[in-house]
């Protein structure tokens, strides 16, 4: 396995997925506000604690619970023209918004799933601090269905309808800041049966249900306004979900990584059985370790000790060795108690002796700590540093970790770091978490209803590629490029609309685009309007195709900017022909002693030479004609001479 491929089918590997995607309406879900983000400073601030509640069975959900007892305070920030008080939990919500339904119903049809007879929309306990409400609105709009992906079919399990969260725009300490913007902006949810069994295949099948979204034209683009979830398991594993993989290109690192993680997870449940550990020899007891570093050259420890800290520590018996085992590329057993020690008690982190001496800490202090915590040789000692508080928490929840360690991969949720590795976010939710919505009545969904909707069913992703290679002539690859980019209707406007070729708006749409992304220009902020205006201007020989990548950069730098300002800004505004023929003749002028030594084999280099100087702002094909031309003066006049 190291330096080699898992063998995923022997692994057993099973992926679900959940496609979440924002749906381009004027309005949110369940109120009547504009779903725009804003830039601006807020207008105002709320600040909450939420808590969590029991269900309608009477019992009160882990993952709420853990949310909670992080002990964090939330500050929401608003707008007075573009929130209201529904988002702020204190208005009824709106009934849901017909457009999104329509939608999401859009897309359930196109997947082959059956919309259900009547919405119901639910409550599901969210008190991360996401909603000022403690829970998010969700509801099934269709059951079952199916996609073909590489010849395989893929089940549907349900096409669901929900309000998108908070997004945060800070954490500080106990504090978290949301921005309310983003809340209730409706979001389609496709989720499959977990019947993937390869990272490659997960990414195909996500791709699959993206272009049958982006084929609707009525989903936002750009990031964040697509979530990945991966529920990812293996054979004698858990079911982990893997939440908010923004990148298509990021989820099979995302998967091969869990997969190794639970690899090497099981191992050290095997390794902990060999050595004869029970879940009875993994007990609470912390000792106060503080006096071992009153005088310690470690920064950390002397810093919290300093401030009126302690150092408190916990023996792992039969666990040496164990922390320092790397169970992801760069990620440690270590690292995976840290995070979750660090999720609940807020701390920076922990220590071990797997790792030391190190970090300031000698190895007489070492041996002092292993000698109060009574270690022997097979034994680790976590220790952590802080309010005393913290510290207790820190260290119980690295207790727990560790007696799940002998069962192997906990069930729990992990957060998609842009690396392709995940981290500890809290255990998994389960039933718990949903309950009925009161203060929305059930929509009703009728056959002449979706009989009308499947009468305005868009074109498949696959019809439409075909189209775009007959009508338009693009090769087949490109015509997909063309329908992964969310830009399939500016692609036919333009062609319609300004000359350009049509392989030329494909290319620059799509490979330009994500060329100047590589370079790290934020092509997010080009605007449709400023792209259909490039267009126009090059359709109009106002500038010329070559000079599209320097214009778009520019107006990546120049937010709100039009085209036609950054051609000007730039010096790429079209030269007239008595300007480009002095820049030919100034050109073949410096060059008589190649043009008599080559003749017209000349004209390779002189066309790049004028080109250095133009590019941008002449023809390349009037380039072309006016060398030939001079050329052929020249040659013709040295033969009668």
């Amino acid at each position: 396995m190291p330096g080699g491929r898992l063998d995923y089918a022997k692994l057993g590997l099973r992926v679900g997925l959940e496609i979440h995607r924002q749906l381009d309406t004027a309005e949110k879900l369940f109120c009547s506000c504009p779903t725009v983000l804003r830039k601006d400073e807020p207008h105002l601030t709320v600040l909450r604690r939420l808590r969590p509640t029991q269900s309608e069975v009477g019992e009160i959900d882990r993952a709420a619970l853990f949310e909670f007892e992080k002990g964090k305070t939330i500050i929401y920030e608003a707008y007075l023209d573009t929130n209201c008080l529904v988002e702020l939990d204190e208005e009824p919500p709106h009934e849901i918004n017909r457009e999104a339904l329509d939608i999401a119903l859009t897309i359930a049809l196109m997947l082959n799933s059956k919309p259900v007879d009547e919405v119901h929309v639910m409550r599901k306990i969210v008190i991360d601090g996401s909603t000022p409400f403690g829970f998010q609105r969700t509801c099934v709009v269709a059951l079952g269905g199916s996609i073909e992906v590489g010849g395989k079919v893929i089940p549907i399990q349900h096409v669901g309808l929900e309000e998108d969260a908070a997004r945060k725009v800070g954490e500080e300490a106990d504090v978290v800041r949301y921005r309310l913007d983003r809340l209730g902006i409706p979001l389609v949810e496709v989720a499959t049966a977990p019947v993937i069994t390869d990272p490659e295949e997960a990414r195909e099948v996500a791709l699959a249900i993206g272009r049958i979204m982006r084929a609707t034209g009525r989903v936002k683009r750009g990031i964040g306004s697509i979530r990945q979830d991966l529920n990812i398991s293996i054979e004698g594993g858990a079911i982990t979900e893997v939440k908010g993989v923004q990148e298509l290109d990021l989820i099979p690192k995302v998967v091969e990584n869990e997969v190794l993680r639970q690899v090497r997870l099981l191992e050290i449940r095997d390794e902990l059985s060999s050595r004869g550990l029970r879940p009875g020899d993994l007990k609470a007891e912390f000792v106060d370790a503080t006096q071992v570093f009153a005088k310690t050259a470690s920064r950390i420890l002397r810093k919290a000790i300093r401030g009126g800290g302690v150092v408190l520590a916990l023996r792992l018996p039969k666990f040496s060795g164990l922390l320092s085992k790397e169970i992801m590329p760069g990620h440690s057993f270590g690292k995976e108690l840290a995070d979750i020690a660090s999720a609940i008690s807020g701390l920076g982190g922990i220590f071990h002796t797997d790792e030391m001496p190190a970090y300031g800490v000698s190895e007489e202090e070492v041996r002092a700590l292993r000698e109060l915590a009574g270690a022997g040789p097979d034994d680790c000692v976590v220790f952590v540093a802080g309010e005393k508080e913290k510290c207790l928490k820190a260290l119980r929840a690295v207790l727990d970790r560790a007696i799940e360690a002998l069962e192997g991969v906990p069930r729990e949720t992990r957060m998609a770091l842009p690396d392709g590795r995940t981290k500890f976010m809290r255990p998994r939710p389960g039933a718990a978490r949903m309950y009925p919505e009161t203060d929305i009545p059930p929509v009703g969904i009728t056959p002449e209803y979706v009989d009308e909707i499947r009468r305005r069913l868009p074109e498949l992703p696959e019809a439409v590629a075909k189209r775009l290679i007959s009508d338009y002539g693009l090769s087949e690859k490109l015509a997909w490029q063309v329908v992964d980019s969310d830009y399939l209707a500016l692609f036919e406007e333009a062609v319609r609309e300004t000359g350009v070729p049509a392989t030329v708006v494909a290319t620059v749409l799509t490979e330009t685009l994500k060329s100047l992304r590589r370079e790290g220009f934020d092509v997010g902020k080009l605007g449709e309007g400023q792209l259909l205006e490039l267009f126009r201007l090059v359709g109009r020989r106002e500038t010329f195709k070559e000079s599209i990548p320097e214009v778009l950069k520019w107006l990546c730098q120049h937010e709100g900017a039009s085209a036609r300002e950054a051609v000007e800004a730039l010096g790429l505004k079209a030269m007239s022909e008595e300007e480009l023929r002095e820049v030919v003749e100034e050109v073949l002028s410096k060059e008589d002693e190649l043009i008599r030594e080559k003749g017209m084999r000349a004209l390779g280099p002189l066309m790049g030479a004028v080109m250095r100087l133009v590019r941008g702002r002449a023809d390349p094909a009037r380039v072309r004609a006016l060398i030939e031309e001079g050329l052929r003066a020249r040659l013709e006049g040295g033969q009668k001479t």
